[in-house]
C-alpha cells in the first residue's frame, strides 16, 4: 500500500491548498463530516434514544426501540410539513413539540430535548482525519467556517463540538439552516458568501452530501472536495448485510443500546477510502474485502484474544502457522492500543505435524486414519511421509503408485506397516523423531519455556473450526511427559470441536463455539478456504521440521497475482485495525471494545456470514481463480472456482450448492456468484424470500441414485441424491462412490417415471490404480445408443425413458477405462426431465426404431469384444450358445 499524505486520500488535494495558500476560507459541514455518529445512519440513534428514555422513566416500557425510532421520525416529518410559509427548517425544540402528548408523562420539552441532545454528545465522534485539516488550517491563519444542515441550536452545536480533538473554536462562524430558515440546497450558500463577504473561489469546502456540499457550491464558483462516507460498492456490501440503508428504512439489527454500532459502519468506509488507486480492479477488490469485511472481523477477534489472555493472567499466546504471522500482529497491536500485557508470537505448527508428532504406530487403526488423511496420496507418498523407503514395506512393492484413495487400499497399507515388529519400531523411529523435533522447535520459539512449565498451559490462537492441532498437539505432549496443557483461542469452531472438550482442553470461540450459533458456525466451518486464504503467510504448508527444529516448508503454486491479491487483503485488514486503533488511542479508554458485547460478535459474525454466502461477482471474479495446494504430502492443486463445476453452473440450483462436498467445491457461494440467475436465486434462498425446496419438483420428493457392482458380481446399496428443477428448467446431480474392485455402475437418474434428456455424464475415476484421474464422458448420440438399459428405454438422440422409481442406465466404467476395475469415482449427471404418471397410463413416447436397432447392435458389439477380450474365439462362441439356449427356451 502507498503511503497517503493523510490519514483519508480524499483529503490529500485540501493539504495541499492549505499548504499552498491557495484558500482564504475553509468551510466543512458537520455531521458526517467534521463528526460522525456510532450508529449505520443518523436515525438509528433514535431507537437508542428510546432505550435510554424508558431506563430514565421519561417513557414507558411498551415503546419500544423501534417504536420509539419510527415515532421520532413521523415527529421531524410532521414538524416540517407543518411550517407553511416559513419553510422547512425545524429546530429540535419544533420535533419535540410535534411528539405525541401523554406519552413521556410530566416530562418538560427541555427535558427531552436535552435527552436527545445528551446522547449526540455521547454517539458523536469527531473525525479524526478532519481534525487534521483543521489544525492545518490554523497553523496557517486561514478563516474556519461550518455550514450546516440541522435542526439543533447554536448552543446544542456548541456542546457537540467542543471536543479537544478540535480545539477552541472561537473564531470559528456556524451558519445552520435552522437559523436562516433555508437549507443549503435552498440558498444557504447565498448567504454564507454574502455575510462572508468573500468571493466563491476563495473558499474550498468539505462535506459527505453530494448535492448540498458539492453539486449546488460549485454551481457557485466554490471549490469542493467530496468527503463521500458510503460509495456504491460499500452500499452493496451493506445490503447484503442486510443493514438498512435508507434513513426511514427498517430498524437497524444488531445495536448496543449504549454503544450503537461501535462505529463499525464508519471506520469500514474510512478504512475502504483509505487505500490508494490500484493498478487493477482485482487489487481494488481484494483491498476492499480486506478494508470493508476481514478487517473488522479479524480485528475483533484480535482485541478478543487479547482480552481474554489478559482477564486470564496469560502473557503469551502463540499462533499456529501459517495464519500465526498475521494474526500475532494483529494481537499485539490490540493489546498496546488497549495497555494489556500480552504478547503473541508465531509458532511452527500444523494439522499434519501434530497428526504424525502424536500416531500411536502400533495402533493399525490409527495407522489407517493417518493415511487417509491426505487426499488422493498414492502408497509411495504415503511411505515418503513416514520417512520409509518401498524397500522397506515389501508388502507394496506392486502398488506403490497405487492411489490411496478407498478403505480397502488404506486398510492393507496400515496393515503392511504395522504387521510386523520390525516395521512397527521403524514407524515408531520415524514418529518419535518428528515428535522431537516439534518439540525443539516449541522450545526454541519459548513455547515450552519454564513460564509455559509453570502454568501448565499453552495457549493457542488459531482460525479455528475443529481444534485439531490443539487436540493433536496435547496427546504429543501427552507421550512426551510434558505436563503442559494446550488451551485455545478461535475465530470459530464447530461440531467437530466436542473431540477437544471431550479430551478435557479448553476451546473458546469467538463468532461460534462448538457449532453455536448454528447458521454462523455452519458457514463459516462450510467454506473456510478464503478466510485461510487470506490470513495465511506467503509461504508453503510447514511439513516437518530439521534435525534443529527449522521448519521445513512444502512448494506453493500461488501465482504472482494471486500473492499480490491476497497481499493487498492483508494491507486492507492491517488498515482496518490501524483506523480503529486510532479511536482507541484518541479516546483516552473510552472507546468501546468488540471483545465483549454480544451485538459487536453478532455484528461482525453478520458480515463473515453474509460475505461467505453472498460475494459479489467481482469477488467472484477475483477469489475464483485462487488456487488451494493439498498438503500431508499431497501435491494436487485447485482453484477455489472448481473448472469441472463451470460447465454444470446452469444446471445448479440452491439446494445443488448445499449437497456439494467440501473437495467439489471449496465455496459454493462463490460459484453462484459467477451466474446472474444462480445468483439471484441462492440470495433469495439466503434471505428466506423463497424456500429452498420451491426448486423440487411438485408431489413426492425424489432421488438419482448410483448403485455400484463390483467383480463379485454384487450389487452394492444406493447412494443417493435429492432431484431438483432449476430456474432454467435444468436439473444436476453429483454422486461418488468408492471400492477397490468396480466394474460399472447405475443411475437411476430421475427417480421416477419421467421422459429425460441427459446433456452429459462425466465420471472422473481413479482406475487400474493409476495415479491420475481418468475422465470419462457420455454425451453424444452414439455414447448412448449403447448402453444397458433396465426398465427403460433409449428413445434416440440424447433422450431416455424411464418407467419407473428404479429404472436405471448402466454405465461401463471400468471398460470404459480400458482397466479390470475402477477403485473410486465421481458422476456428474447434467440434464432435464419431463415427470410422467406413475401410474404408468400416461401416453409413451413413440420410439426411434432405428435407434433401437442401432442400440441392440452396439450392445452385441460390445459384448462380442468383452468376450473375444476375455476368453478369445472360445468366449465368442460360448456367448453364441447361451443366445441360442435362451431363443430355444433352454436356459
Amino acid at each position: 500500500m502507498t503511503k497517503q499524505e493523510s490519514g483519508s486520500p480524499l483529503l490529500d488535494d485540501v493539504h495541499r491548498v492549505i499548504a499552498d495558500r491557495a484558500c482564504a476560507v475553509l468551510s466543512l459541514d458537520v455531521f458526517d463530516t467534521v463528526l460522525w455518529r456510532r450508529v449505520p445512519r443518523p436515525t438509528d440513534a433514535f431507537a437508542l434514544l428510546g432505550s435510554r428514555m424508558r431506563e430514565s422513566g421519561l417513557c414507558p416500557p411498551w415503546v419500544t426501540d423501534a417504536t420509539f425510532r419510527r415515532m421520532r421520525i413521523a415527529a421531524e416529518d410532521a414538524a416540517r410539513r407543518g411550517r407553511d410559509a416559513l419553510g422547512t427548517e425545524v429546530s429540535l425544540f419544533d420535533v419535540w413539540r410535534a411528539m405525541p402528548d401523554g406519552i413521556f408523562g410530566a416530562a418538560s420539552l427541555e427535558e427531552l430535548v436535552e435527552a436527545e441532545v445528551g446522547l449526540e454528545r455521547e454517539l458523536t465522534v469527531v473525525d479524526l482525519d478532519v481534525a487534521e485539516v483543521v489544525r492545518a488550517a490554523r497553523e496557517r491563519d486561514l478563516q474556519v467556517v461550518l455550514v450546516s444542515d440541522t435542526y439543533f441550536t447554536e448552543d446544542h452545536l456548541s456542546r457537540l463540538l467542543d471536543r479537544p480533538e478540535l480545539g477552541p473554536l472561537d473564531g470559528v462562524r456556524v451558519f445552520r439552516s435552522n437559523q436562516h430558515g433555508t437549507d443549503k440546497a435552498s440558498g444557504l450558500w447565498e448567504i454564507v458568501l454574502r455575510e462572508l463577504d468573500r468571493g466563491p473561489e476563495q473558499i474550498v469546502h468539505v462535506g459527505d452530501h453530494e448535492i448540498a456540499d458539492h453539486e449546488v457550491p460549485r454551481k457557485l464558483g466554490i471549490r469542493t472536495v467530496h468527503y463521500r462516507r458510503l460509495d456504491d460498492p460499500y452500499l452493496d456490501v451493506l445490503a447484503r448485510e442486510k443493514e438498512p440503508v435508507g434513513p426511514s428504512g427498517e430498524h437497524a439489527p444488531d445495536l448496543d443500546d449504549r454503544h450503537g454500532d461501535f462505529g463499525l459502519t464508519s471506520l469500514r468506509a474510512k478504512a475502504v477510502h483509505s487505500g490508494v488507486p490500484f493498478t487493477t480492479s482485482a487489487l481494488d477488490v481484494a483491498w476492499r474485502y480486506g478494508a470493508g469485511v476481514l478487517g473488522p472481523v479479524l480485528t475483533g477477534f484480535a482485541e478478543w484474544a487479547a482480552w481474554r489472555a489478559h482477564e486470564t493472567g496469560t502473557r503469551r499466546l502463540w499462533c499456529p502457522m501459517r495464519e500465526g504471522e498475521l494474526l500475532s500482529r494483529l494481537i499485539n497491536e490490540a493489546a498496546r492500543a488497549r495497555g494489556w500485557d500480552v504478547r503473541a508470537a508465531p509458532v511452527w505448527l500444523s494439522r499434519f505435524t501434530t497428526s504424525l508428532a502424536g500416531l500411536d504406530p502400533h495402533d493399525t487403526g490409527a495407522v489407517h486414519a493417518f493415511v487417509r488423511t491426505g487426499y488422493r496420496l498414492t502408497v509411495r507418498q504415503a511411505l515418503s511421509v513416514l520417512e520409509l523407503q518401498p524397500g522397506d514395506v515389501p508388502g507394496l512393492a506392486t502398488e506403490l503408485d497405487t492411489v490411496i484413495d478407498n478403505g480397502d487400499i488404506a486398510e492393507r497399507v496400515a496393515r503392511a506397516l504395522t504387521e510386523t515388529p520390525h516395521l512397527c519400531n521403524r514407524l515408531a523411529v520415524t514418529v518419535t523423531a518428528a515428535r522431537e523435533r516439534m518439540i525443539r522447535s516449541l522450545r526454541d520459539a519459548g513455547a515450552l519455556d519454564d513460564d509455559a512449565l509453570a502454568a501448565g498451559e499453552l495457549t493457542l490462537v488459531d482460525l479455528g473450526w475443529g481444534g485439531t492441532i490443539q487436540r493433536q498437539l496435547a496427546r504429543a505432549l501427552e507421550i512426551a511427559r510434558i505436563d503442559v496443557r494446550p488451551a485455545g483461542l478461535y475465530l470459530a469452531t464447530d461440531g467437530r470441536a466436542e473431540r477437544v472438550y471431550m479430551a478435557g482442553l479448553r476451546a473458546e470461540g469467538y463468532l461460534a463455539q462448538s457449532g453455536h450459533p448454528v447458521n454462523v458456525a455452519a458457514t463459516v466451518t462450510r467454506s473456510p478456504e478464503i478466510v485461510e486464504q487470506c490470513v495465511n503467510a506467503l509461504c508453503g504448508s510447514l511439513i516437518g521440521y530439521t534435525e534443529d527444529g527449522a521448519p521445513v516448508l512444502g512448494r506453493t503454486a500461488d501465482s504472482p497475482s494471486q500473492n499480490a491479491e491476497r497481499r493487498t487483503v492483508q494491507d486492507g485488514v492491517l488498515a482496518f485495525q490501524h483506523t480503529w486503533n486510532r479511536y482507541v488511542a484518541a479516546s483516552d479508554g473510552a472507546w468501546p471494545d468488540l471483545a465483549r458485547p454480544p451485538a459487536a460478535r453478532n455484528r461482525l459474525a453478520r458480515v463473515l456470514v453474509a460475505a461467505l454466502e453472498s460475494p459479489t461477482p467481482d469477488e467472484a471474479a477475483v477469489f475464483g481463480n485462487w488456487t488451494h495446494e493439498d498438503n500431508f504430502g499431497s501435491s494436487l492443486v485447485t482453484t477455489l472456482l472448481p473448472a469441472d463445476l463451470k460447465a454444470a453452473v446452469p444446471y445448479l440450483s440452491p439446494g445443488d450448492l448445499g449437497d456439494l462436498h467440501m473437495r467439489d467445491s471449496f465455496w459454493p457461494a462463490l460459484i453462484a456468484a459467477s451466474d446472474t440467475g444462480l445468483g439471484a436465486m441462492a440470495r433469495a434462498v439466503a434471505d428466506g424470500a423463497i424456500d429452498a425446496e420451491a426448486f423440487d419438483p411438485s408431489g413426492e420428493k425424489h432421488e438419482t441414485r448410483l448403485r455400484f457392482r463390483t467383480a463379485d458380481d454384487r450389487w452394492h446399496e444406493p447412494i443417493r441424491r435429492r432431484v431438483r428443477i432449476n430456474h432454467n428448467g435444468l436439473s444436476f446431480s453429483r454422486l461418488s462412490f468408492e471400492h477397490h474392485d468396480t466394474v460399472d455402475i447405475s443411475l437411476a437418474i430421475p427417480g421416477r417415471p419421467a421422459i429425460v434428456r441427459v446433456d452429459w455424464i462425466e465420471a472422473r475415476v481413479i482406475a487400474g490404480g493409476r495415479h491420475r484421474e481418468q475422465v470419462l464422458r457420455w454425451d453424444k448420440p452414439e455414447d448412448f445408443v449403447g448402453l444397458h438399459y433396465a426398465d427403460c428405454r433409449y428413445l434416440g438422440g440424447n433422450l431416455m425413458e424411464f418407467d419407473t422409481s428404479y429404472a436405471a442406465v448402466w454405465l461401463p466404467l471400468a471398460r470404459r477405462a480400458g482397466v479390470p476395475a475402477v477403485s473410486s469415482g465421481q458422476i456428474t449427471i447434467a440434464f432435464a426431465m419431463l415427470p410422467q404418471s406413475a401410474t404408468g397410463m400416461a401416453p409413451r413416447m413413440p420410439v426411434d426404431r432405428k435407434a433401437e436397432r442401432a442400440a441392440r447392435a452396439a450392445r452385441l458389439t460390445d459384448r462380442v469384444r468383452t468376450e473375444y477380450r476375455t476368453a478369445g474365439v472360445r468366449g465368442i462362441a460360448a456367448g453364441a450358445g447361451r443366445v441360442a439356449r435362451r431363443k430355444l427356451g433352454d436356459t
